[in-house]
């Protein structure tokens, strides 16, 4: 009976089916019929995890984000990095991974910041000679930062299920998130350096577009300012964001017009359907994991291995990659950190450092082929089919996993700043 549902999941996941769905039937149907457990358990286990207090933050965020981009915010901080380092090698490139850590602090959604500054900035990219594969795969690394850099809707997941404190999640994400800007700086840099490059905008243009950018730079000194002073919860900070960003389309930069606005409130309402349906019916595999105690005979089997901390992360990162390939961060987090979890504790792994270095390499998993749902975003951004940008993949692929040694080898990367909280 668990076999069957069980290759079930993988024929509805071979036809594309909607990854809610899989895991509902799939899981479901071992918890009922494999495991004798009632379905009004399940349904109760559905609405305790999609009612938890730490998640209303993700929805206000990522309207926060859409709002920005709908609103005028977005272009002005492209408007920004564009007039800095446009006269640098690569420096539309560097404009675009600049923008997007900036928006990173504000949205906490991948595909937002995609959407937001890739939208404003691949096609201008290409228009300058740019590759259209590298530009593709360029939008959807640098989108990982916002996965890292706080507030970030991994980050409110991952405490969900782990019960870290959201705080310590954020802070976590700091320093990591520029390491990966760092280094896609220098990779793009370098593969750019070849390309002509434009004369320096006069400083007198720079300083007007920072003008026009200073009222959403405040932003993300609004929100982190908020929340790291103790003033305001995830939640409040990610409603200030809301209102504010609201404030600057309409009275500050006149862009958000009555059709914006629902265009950025219809993207929201489907980018959290779709977060929470995948919440309420992954828990599911949660349920399994816990009554038959599989996390328990796990550790019992790495430890009888001595397996070290390193090593654990290693093979880890390794199933993290293989998974990214095919599913998304949220799902990912609810199939591996029941598992994952308990190993962590058992070999004391810092969960800090174990978020931000699986994190990164689910960003991975995010341009790397067949599913890639960020490179398929980017690429649709430019009306070009994926299977285009797939040459370029290879080289932000080494780039993701230089970043995953560094945090792995350096975890005080992650846990330094949210000792301060």
């Amino acid at each position: 009976m668990i076999l069957g549902f069980v290759l079930l999941a993988a024929v509805l996941m071979a036809l594309s089916v909607p990854l809610f769905f899989v895991f509902g039937i799939s899981s479901a149907g071992i918890a009922v019929w494999g495991l004798n457990l009632p379905a009004h358990t399940l349904m109760q286990v559905s609405f305790d995890a999609v009612t938890k207090q730490v998640l209303v933050a993700i929805p206000i965020f990522v309207f926060a984000g859409n709002i920005m981009y709908y609103g005028g915010s977005a272009r002005r901080l492209v408007d920004l990095g564009v007039s800095s380092v446009g006269h640098l090698p690569g420096g539309l490139g560097i404009a675009m991974i600049l923008s997007i850590a900036v928006f990173s602090a504000i949205s906490g959604s991948i595909l937002a910041s995609i959407v937001a500054i890739g939208g404003v900035l691949m096609k201008p990219m290409i228009d300058k000679g740019y590759p259209k594969p590298f530009v593709i795969v360029l939008a959807a690394t640098a989108a990982v930062m916002d996965a890292l850099i706080p507030p970030s809707n991994t980050a409110i997941i991952y405490s969900s299920i782990t019960h870290v404190p959201v705080s310590k999640a954020f802070a976590a994400g700091v320093f990591p998130g520029l390491v990966l800007g760092a280094l896609l700086l220098v990779y793009v840099m370098w593969t750019c350096r070849a390309m002509e490059r434009p004369p320096p905008e006069p400083w007198k243009h720079r300083l007007l577009a920072f003008a026009y950018a200073i009222p959403a730079l405040l932003l993300p000194v609004l929100i982190l300012g908020g929340l790291y002073g103790g003033l305001l919860t995830p939640s409040e900070s990610a409603s200030l964001a809301s209102v504010y960003s609201v404030a600057l389309g309409v009275f500050v930069y006149r862009e958000l017009s009555w059709k914006g606005f629902w265009q950025a409130t219809r993207a929201t309402a489907e980018t959290t359907a779709v977060i929470f349906a995948i919440i309420a019916m992954a828990v599911y595999f949660s349920i399994i994991m816990t009554y038959t105690k599989t996390p328990q005979a796990i550790v019992e089997f790495v430890i009888s291995f001595n397996v070290g901390p390193m090593t654990f992360m290693i093979l880890a990162g390794i199933a993290i990659i293989i998974l990214g390939t095919f599913v998304e961060a949220v799902p990912i987090f609810y199939l591996t950190m029941p598992i994952f979890y308990p190993i962590c504790q058992a070999l004391k792994i810092d969960l800090l450092h174990f978020y931000v270095f699986v994190t990164g390499l689910i960003g991975i998993g995010l341009i790397t082929p067949p599913v890639c749902v960020g490179l398929y975003t980017a690429a649709a951004i430019v009306n070009t089919p994926p299977q285009q940008a797939f040459r370029a993949v290879p080289g932000f692929f080494m780039v993701g996993v230089v970043y995953a040694l560094i945090v792995m080898y350096f975890p005080a990367l992650a846990t330094w700043l949210p000792g301060f909280w």
